[in-house]
């Protein structure tokens, strides 16, 4: 079920393994991934769009129903899971292995400051972020003060506990208040693992402490699922309670392990191609029959995002880790040109892909029968892809700009980590 349904959006050695190499081994598959997860995005959106508030009534615009699953397979939970992957790795280095300093978060081998963590993420996120929620929001509200709520929400990223405004304004950005959440988590929970771990002898407790860690954070939003749908009753619509932090917060788990467990590996038990491709294939099949088996209210349904979780986990595990020289032949799809261009835009595709999607509907610049899903959907990906392009070229790349200048070597390090890059 999608984030947006039913709401209308205006055992290891002791001797240190040697650490994996810098996830720019696997850049463009990483970018790759983003890529189609963001174009996947945006046909889901369409296709919510016209599913749920299509005047001629809820039925899917495709009669398939296996097309239906693969449409509908909600991909955010990749973006939490690479994102926190991404996030983690400096802090997992230095807590296993002694790499960096321990005060902050970044990429690489080195750890930077939560100040200057913090910064790199504000001027990756919210230069372009502001500027939407300020424009679409004063194109909806004409006549001040508007609903001003929803405009303090949104500047605040506290729209995620607002029942009714959570998918207002820019309706997808709820999950970038996630992003925010698990920003100060880290900062707060990443140095606290270096200083616990720096005090135990064996690398085998220090993964173990980590790893524990993780566990624990994955394990506590599924509890708190289980107890507001079973035990409490709360309807899954009662967006707060299932789409905040408390709830969601299983995708960070789950990238968060991914670092610890690459660590903790290193170069060892890299997967050969022929292993890459089964374990790819079941966790991409598993993802499909979720989506598929997924209805209101059945299991599939509550504990969806717990399970991709998983299973994205999985996925990527299988691309990351593998050996060097290893060729996995569907991974050229991956580093595709094409796919990687989008990716790179990804977040600027994120961020205006609905106001473009609405504003195509309200213009009548669509097909708006049901029929005509397949081209509306060509239609807002082509003008969407395009407005994202402009919008990180003039916006986007300009504010990152900042970041190299503050860096004292001028480059910028981070990996776009971001929640659709």
């Amino acid at each position: 079920m999608s984030a947006l349904t039913a709401t209308r959006p205006t055992g290891t050695s002791d001797a240190a393994a040697p650490a994996p190499a810098a996830s720019r081994g696997r850049a463009l598959e990483l970018q790759g991934y983003r890529g189609l997860a963001a174009l996947s995005t945006v046909v889901f959106h369409v296709w919510q769009e016209y599913y749920t508030y299509d005047a001629h009534g809820a039925h899917p615009p495709v009669d398939s129903p296996w097309l239906g699953a693969l449409i509908s397979l909600e991909v955010i939970d990749l973006f939490f899971v690479m994102s926190a992957y991404l996030l983690t790795l400096s802090y997992a280095r230095a807590a296993i292995d002694g790499n960096g300093n321990g005060n902050g978060g970044g990429n690489g081998g080195s750890i930077r400051t939560g100040k200057d963590f913090l910064f790199r993420r504000a001027i990756r996120i919210l230069p372009l972020y502001f500027l939407a929620v300020l424009v679409v929001w004063a194109v909806r509200n004409p006549t001040l003060p508007g609903d001003w709520r929803d405009l303090v929400g949104h500047l605040t990223f506290t729209h995620i506990f607002d029942q009714e405004r959570i998918f207002y304004t820019l309706g997808p950005t709820w999950s970038l208040s996630l992003e925010i959440a698990f920003y100060l988590a880290l900062i707060a929970l990443g140095p606290l693992a270096v200083r616990v771990c720096r005090g135990l002898a064996t690398r085998r407790a220090r993964v173990a402490v980590c790893a524990s860690g993780c566990a624990a954070l994955f394990v506590l939003p599924v509890v708190w699922i289980s107890v507001a749908h079973y035990v409490v009753g709360v309807p899954h619509t009662n967006w707060p309670v299932y789409f905040g932090p408390q709830a969601r917060f299983g995708g960070f788990a789950a990238g968060m392990a991914l670092a610890v467990l690459l660590v903790a590996l290193g170069d060892r038990g890299r997967l050969s191609a022929r292993a890459t491709v089964p374990l790819s294939v079941a966790a991409l099949a598993g993802l499909y029959a979720l989506s598929y088996l997924s209805d209101p209210e059945n299991f599939a349904h509550t504990y969806y995002h717990p399970i991709a979780a998983v299973l994205w986990f999985t996925l990527l595990y299988a691309t990351l880790h593998v050996r060097p020289r290893e060729q996995v032949r569907w991974h050229g799809l991956l580093r595709a040109r094409w796919v990687t261009s989008v990716g790179l835009v990804s977040y600027s595709l994120y961020i205006w892909h609905e106001p473009v999607m609405l504003q195509l509907i309200k213009s009548g610049l669509v097909p708006t029968s049901q029929a005509g899903f397949p081209i509306a959907a060509l239609i807002v990906i082509v003008i969407a892809v395009a407005v994202g392009t402009a919008s990180y070229w003039l916006v986007e790349y300009p504010a990152s700009l900042l970041g190299k200048a503050r860096d004292g070597k001028g480059v910028a390090r981070d990996f776009y980590p971001d929640p659709t890059r």
